[in-house]
């Protein structure tokens, strides 16, 4: 499926003000999301059955996964957080951020 650049507006984040996204394409097992985090938003510690593949294309994140993992993105980092794991995200500075999920979230759909 070909997916051209989307001029639909991004979603608000239930119960996290500052943070949009948006559903960029999808298949059956994987969907691929874009987020704009606002400095000083927070997505406050949650966890889903998705493994989550992310990538910082701007801004400063920093991140912390439940087992002791506590990073700083910045931009070209990458990170990978298996299903079920807790984590939340503290935008530094505004944050762009693509990140793929398997299987596909479907309340993000379209």
């Amino acid at each position: 499926m070909y997916s051209p650049q989307d001029e639909r507006p991004y979603a608000l984040v239930p119960d996290a003000p500052g943070i949009r996204r948006r559903c960029r394409s999808y298949g059956t097992q994987t969907l691929l999301a874009e987020f704009i985090l606002d400095a000083g938003a927070e997505l406050a510690r949650h966890s889903h059955p998705h493994e989550q593949t992310g990538y910082l294309l701007s801004g400063k994140l920093r991140m912390i996964v439940e087992g002791g993992e506590t990073f700083v993105a910045e931009p070209g980092d990458a990170w990978t957080i298996p299903g079920g794991v807790p984590h939340q995200a503290q935008p530094i500075e505004e944050c762009h951020v693509i990140e793929v999920f398997s299987p596909c979230r479907t309340e993000y759909l379209p």
